[in-house]
């Protein structure tokens, strides 16, 4: 009896450990400092696809990212916590952007377009893009409450992390997390 007991356990151990490497280490396990405040979901949440609008003045969607891991910011111009955070997302745009990965600023709400220069300017960010949601439809269809909120999505389009509040998107862990996505390890 008690060899049937450990072959039944030693088999559903193994599945278990079989289906970790298929899907590649968890990328919750990588989370340190202000990335433990990251919500890593056990399962993808569908995307949206309500247009806002680009830089260019014209309209889009997150499809228009398909194909590519998504550091999506929300922010707006009077959020000082999006001032903090702002340098650090553009530091990893400048250098993990790709065709795999993009950090994806949408600034929600009344935001001119001189403020969000203005903005920019203030702080020296010039690598991401001036998207805007004036009307707060994406970050509602989303379930954005407050600012700055921070979504990860994956190549499908779909949310697989999010982070409530500002974070330092410079740390080890924050990049650890986003090699792990683009190394194909987990979370997508």
């Amino acid at each position: 009896m008690r060899k049937l007991v450990s072959a039944l356990l030693y088999t559903a151990l193994l599945g278990v450990a079989n289906q970790a490497m298929a899907e590649g280490p968890d990328i919750a396990a990588l989370r340190e400092g202000d990335m433990r405040k990251l919500v890593v979901h056990s399962a993808p949440i569908k995307g949206s696809d309500t247009p806002f609008t680009s830089e260019d003045g014209e309209e889009m969607t997150l499809a228009d990212y398909a194909g590519q891991h998504v550091v999506l910011n929300f922010w707006a111009t009077w959020c000082a916590p999006c001032r903090e955070e702002m340098p650090m997302l553009s530091e990893m745009q400048a250098e993990l952007g790709s065709d795999d990965f993009s950090v994806v600023t949408v600034a929600t709400g009344r935001n001119p377009r001189p403020g969000m220069e203005r903005f920019f300017d203030e702080i020296g960010v010039d690598n991401l893009p001036l998207h805007t949601d004036a009307r707060q439809s994406l970050a509602r269809s989303l379930g954005v409450l407050g600012l700055p909120v921070t979504i990860i999505l994956n190549p499908e389009g779909q949310e697989i992390a999010r982070l409530q509040g500002d974070a330092d998107w410079s740390s080890d862990s924050a990049y650890a997390i986003i090699n792990a996505l683009l190394d194909g390890e987990g979370g997508s």
